[in-house]
């Protein structure tokens, strides 16, 4: 993350792009909507929509980075549960960047 970008800013600056793919691959629509269901779910009820969001987001980069995982071009659990964080923010109207 750069100085200065929130958790969320970073998330959808490396991932958000991703979501462009939905409108050509059924499957992946599919897998990105599961897992935006399971962000939801994460993240309901744990007070403000946005701060329960960053905190879910820290959270689960930081499990990340402790594996050593790398973002890459395929689809893994890691990149469908961060591309589903971005289509949770479109959705919700969270704005990454506040």
């Amino acid at each position: 993350m750069l100085d200065g970008t929130t958790p969320l800013a970073a998330v959808a600056d490396q991932f958000g792009r991703r979501l462009a793919e939905l409108a050509f691959e059924p499957g992946l629509v599919a897998a990105v909507d599961q897992h935006s269901a399971a962000v939801r779910d994460a993240v309901h009820g744990r007070g403000p929509l946005r701060e329960a969001l960053t905190d879910y987001v820290l959270g689960f980069t930081d499990a990340l980075r402790e594996l050593g995982w790398r973002a890459h071009e395929g689809y893994d659990f890691a990149t469908l549960r961060l591309t589903a964080v971005c289509h949770f923010m479109c959705a919700y109207g969270v704005n990454p960047a506040v």
